[in-house]
C-alpha cells in the first residue's frame, strides 16, 4: 500500500498550518542552508512586487473584492522578513488594513454590497486582520467571525443535518449552496482567529457547528465506507479524493460499469478536504483521513492540478502546502514507492515559475489565476511555509 509517511506535529498547538510550525525537516534537508537563502530571496522579490503594486487607495487588484487585499496582506505579514521590515512597510500595511475596515458592513461582513462572494471576502479579511495583531481590530474580527458563523447552511429542519448541503458554507448571496472551497475558507478563518471567540463556546453564535461541518465535508468525499451518496465511487482511482460539493465536481463525470454516474476526485479540492478534516480535529487513524492521504499520495504531482490540468494550479500548490504542513507531513511516498521531500520539490517548482519582476501568474485563467496579485499571494504563503522548515 502506498501511504504518507507522517511526522506528526501537535496539530492544534494553535492555528495549525497558519502558525507556521517551527518543526524542522529531517536533518539531511534541514542542513540545506543555501536553499533557505534562495527561498528567502524569492520571497523578498515577490513581496517587493506586491508592495509596488498596491493601489494608492490601499487596496490590491480590485476595490470591489476585499479578499484580494486580504490575501496580499496575509502574504506580506507572514513574510519571514516582515518583523525586520515592519517599520518600512507600516504605511502600506496600515493603508491596506484601513481599506479592509472601510469595507465592513452593518452585518459584520467585509464585502462590497452587490458584488457577491461575501464569505470569500470576509474570511480572507479575518485572516489579514488577525495576522496584523492590532488590538484595535478585535471588535471587527469578532463581528466578522459572527458573520461567517451565520453563513453556515441549515436547509432542512433547523438544528438537524438532514440535507446534503447542511453544515457547509458557500459564497452566499446568489450562490445558494455549500462548497468545499468556501467551507475550508470559513474553517480556516475561524481557527486562525479562535482567540477572539471567547472562552465559552456557543455554536451558531461565536463558533461553528463543527459536527455539522464534518458531516458536510464527509459528504464531499469519494469514500463508500463513510459516504453512501449514489455518485460515490471507489473505482477508477477515486477513493479518498474529494469533489466540490455533494453531487458536483469541477472535474469529470464517469460512467461506471453498473450504469451509475460517478464524480471524479481532483487534486486541489482533495487537499482542501484534508485541511478541513485537520481543522475539524479528526483523530489520527480516522477512515476519512486515511483515505484522502492515500489518494493524495497516489496522485502526487507538481506538473498539474490532478483532474484539472493547469486550471487552479496555484491554488493547488497553496492548499497543498497548508494541508501537508498542518498534518505534519514531511515525506510522501508516491504511486511508484518513491519518497518525496515535497517541500524541497514545491519550493524549486515555485522558484522556477516566478516571473523576472517577482510575480507569479497562471496562463490558464480559470478561478482568477490570471490575476498576478492573487497568484503571487498564493505562492508567497506557500513559500513562507516551506522556508520555515529549512
Amino acid at each position: 500500500m502506498k501511504f504518507f509517511k507522517i511526522f506528526l506535529l501537535s496539530i492544534f498547538a494553535l492555528n495549525t498550518a497558519l502558525s507556521y510550525s517551527q518543526e524542522k525537516l529531517p536533518s539531511s534537508q534541514g542542513a540545506d542552508y543555501s536553499f533557505k537563502l534562495e527561498l528567502k530571496n524569492v520571497i523578498k522579490k515577490g513581496s517587493r512586487w506586491l508592495l509596488k503594486n498596491q493601489d494608492p487607495a490601499g487596496y490590491w487588484s480590485d476595490a470591489d473584492h476585499p479578499a484580494l487585499t486580504g490575501f496580499a496582506l496575509f502574504a506580506l505579514l507572514n513574510d519571514p522578513d516582515h518583523k525586520r521590515l515592519a517599520e518600512d512597510r507600516k504605511g502600506q500595511i496600515d493603508k491596506g488594513i484601513a481599506y479592509l475596515v472601510s469595507k465592513i458592513q452593518s452585518d459584520g461582513g467585509v464585502y462590497t454590497p452587490g458584488q457577491g462572494l461575501a464569505n470569500y471576502n470576509t474570511s480572507l479579511a479575518i485572516m489579514a486582520m488577525t495576522a496584523a495583531q492590532d488590538p484595535g481590530l478585535a471588535d471587527h474580527i469578532r463581528n466578522a467571525r459572527r458573520f461567517i458563523i451565520r453563513g453556515q447552511f441549515d436547509f432542512g429542519e433547523k438544528g438537524v443535518v438532514d440535507t446534503d448541503l447542511d453544515g457547509g458554507v458557500g459564497y452566499g448571496n446568489s450562490y445558494p449552496h455549500s462548497d468545499m472551497s468556501n467551507t475550508l475558507l470559513a474553517l480556516e478563518a475561524l481557527r486562525y482567529s479562535e482567540a477572539y471567540r471567547g472562552e465559552t463556546i456557543k455554536p451558531g453564535v461565536n463558533d461553528l457547528n463543527w459536527e455539522a461541518a464534518i458531516k458536510f465535508i464527509s459528504k464531499c468525499q469519494n469514500n463508500s465506507e463513510t459516504n453512501k451518496e449514489p455518485w460515490v465511487s471507489d473505482e477508477n482511482g477515486n477513493k479518498g479524493g474529494f469533489v466540490y460539493f455533494p453531487g458536483s465536481t469541477k472535474s469529470d463525470e464517469i460512467k461506471l460499469s453498473d450504469g451509475r454516474v460517478a464524480l471524479r476526485s481532483y487534486g486541489s479540492i482533495s487537499y482542501a478536504g484534508l485541511l478541513s478534516l485537520v481543522y475539524a480535529k479528526l483523530e489520527e487513524g480516522d477512515k476519512r483521513l486515511v483515505a484522502v492521504r492515500k489518494w493524495l499520495s497516489e496522485n502526487y504531482t507538481l506538473d498539474e492540478n490532478p483532474g484539472m490540468g493547469q486550471q487552479g494550479l496555484f491554488y493547488y500548490f497553496h492548499t497543498m502546502s497548508k494541508a501537508l504542513t498542518a498534518s505534519g507531513t514531511h515525506i510522501i511516498e508516491d504511486s511508484d514507492g518513491k519518497e518525496i521531500h515535497w517541500k524541497k520539490e514545491l519550493g524549486l517548482k515555485l522558484m522556477d515559475l516566478q516571473k523576472p519582476d517577482g510575480s507569479w501568474l497562471n496562463p490558464t485563467s480559470r478561478w482568477w489565476e490570471n490575476d498576478p496579485i492573487l497568484v503571487t499571494s498564493y505562492s508567497l504563503v506557500a513559500m513562507a511555509l516551506i522556508e520555515k522548515s529549512f
